[in-house]
C-alpha cells in the first residue's frame, strides 16, 4: 500500500505543488486481467464510490458535502467556479483545517519537536543498512539532509517519500479546492470552523505501532519511479468523480509495487485507513450535526474526497443517522 491517501490528504500541511511539471500516467490502465477483475469485485461492493457533490436532507436540515482535493491543480478552476455561489449563501463552511488551523500547527511544528522527532531513536539504529541508504538518498532528493531525515518520525518520512520529486521545486502558496472554497466563504463573510483539531492527524500517526510506522518506509522506498503514477491514477480518478476506483485501484495494484508481504500490506492499510479515514469520519459526524443544529441556513462541509466513499464513510454514517442523500453536479 503506497501512502499516497495520506500524502493527498496531509500535503496541505506542507504546502501544495503545481502538478504541471509532473508527467504520471493513470495505472488503472495497466490493470492486469486478475486485477481488473478484483478491482471490478470491490468496487461493486463500495457504497458511495462515486460523486464529489452531495447534498444530505434530514427535515429542514440541509447540509452540502463536497469531497476536495488539497493540491493546486488548473483542473479546479471549473468545480471552484461552479461551487462558489454555494459557499456565498451558505450559513456556514466546515473544513478540515482552516487558516487558523494551519497557523496553530505551522506554531506546533516549530515548538513542538515531538509531532514529527523520535525521542530516543534514529531511523539508521531501526533500519537495515541498505534500507537507510536507500532512504538517506530518496530524502536528498527530496532536500533534506540525511542527518535531519535520520530523527524523523517513520511515518512522516513515509509520507514525504510518497511525494514524487518533480514536485519538490515548486512547493508554493496552498491553492487546492479547500484553500478556494475558503477564500470564497472570507470574501463572503461567511463564518468557516474546523472539523477536528489542527493536531488530529499528527497524533494518531504518532500513536500507530511503531512496526506499522517502519512497514509504511519499506512501501514508500519500493518502485520510485511510479510515485507519479500513483498520484496521476488518484487525480484523474478524482476530476472523473470517481474517488473510489482510484483508491480501490492503489489498493489492487500495491502487490507489485511493494516488495512486501499481502499481510505486511494489509496490516499498512488497515492502519491508515483506520487513522486516516475512518476513526475522523466516525468523529466528524457529530460536529456535523452540532453544525446543522447551530445554523439556520444550509451547512457546506468540504474534505477530502477519500472520506465520502466506505462503508464506514460520510455519506454511508449520515445515512444511517436519517438523511436522504443525492448527488449533485460538482
Amino acid at each position: 500500500m503506497r501512502l499516497i491517501q495520506m500524502t493527498l490528504s496531509c500535503l496541505i500541511l506542507l504546502a501544495s505543488p503545481l502538478w504541471a511539471a509532473c508527467a504520471g500516467q493513470d495505472l488503472r490502465t495497466s490493470l492486469t486481467p486478475r486485477e481488473q477483475a478484483l478491482f471490478d469485485a470491490r468496487l461493486a461492493e463500495t457504497p458511495y464510490a462515486e460523486g464529489n457533490h452531495w447534498r444530505a436532507t434530514r427535515g429542514d436540515e440541509i447540509l452540502h458535502l463536497i469531497g476536495t482535493v488539497h493540491l493546486s491543480d488548473s483542473r479546479l478552476d471549473g468545480p471552484a467556479a461552479r461551487l462558489t455561489p454555494l459557499i456565498q449563501n451558505a450559513s456556514l463552511l466546515l473544513l478540515e483545517m482552516t487558516k487558523a488551523e494551519e497557523a496553530e500547527l505551522q506554531n506546533a511544528l516549530v515548538t513542538r519537536t515531538d509531532m514529527l522527532l523520535l525521542p530516543d531513536s534514529t531511523l539508521p539504529d531501526l533500519l537495515s543498512e541498505q534500507d537507510w541508504k536507500t532512504l538517506s538518498e530518496a530524502m536528498e532528493q527530496r532536500g533534506m539532509p540525511s542527518f535531519m531525515a535520520a530523527k524523523m518520525r517513520p511515518w512522516y518520512v513515509s509520507m514525504l517519500l510518497s511525494i514524487p520529486t518533480c514536485l519538490m521545486d515548486q512547493l508554493s502558496e496552498g491553492n487546492g479546492l479547500d484553500a478556494r472554497l475558503e477564500a470564497v466563504a472570507t470574501a463572503a463573510d461567511i463564518p468557516t470552523m474546523a472539523l477536528e483539531p489542527f493536531d488530529t492527524a499528527f497524533s494518531a500517526f504518532s500513536n500507530m505501532p511503531f512496526e506499522t510506522q517502519l512497514l509504511m518506509i519499506r512501501s514508500a522506498l519500493s518502485a520510485p519511479g511510479a510515485d507519479e503514477d500513483l498520484f496521476e491514477t488518484l487525480l484523474s480518478a478524482y476530476f472523473a468523480e470517481a474517488h473510489g476506483a482510484g483508491q480501490i485501484a492503489l489498493e489492487v495494484l500495491s502487490p507489485r509495487l511493494t516488495p512486501l508481504s499481502s499481510e505486511e500490506n494489509d496490516t499498512i492499510f488497515e492502519s491508515v485507513d483506520k487513522v486516516l479515514i475512518t476513526d475522523r469520519n466516525i468523529s466528524w459526524i457529530p460536529v456535523l450535526l452540532e453544525a446543522l443544529n447551530q445554523t439556520d441556513g444550509y451547512v457546506v462541509a468540504g474534505f477530502g474526497a477519500a472520506h465520502l466513499t466506505g462503508t464506514i464513510g460520510i455519506l454511508t454514517l449520515l445515512e444511517a443517522k436519517g438523511f436522504t442523500l443525492e448527488r449533485l453536479p460538482f
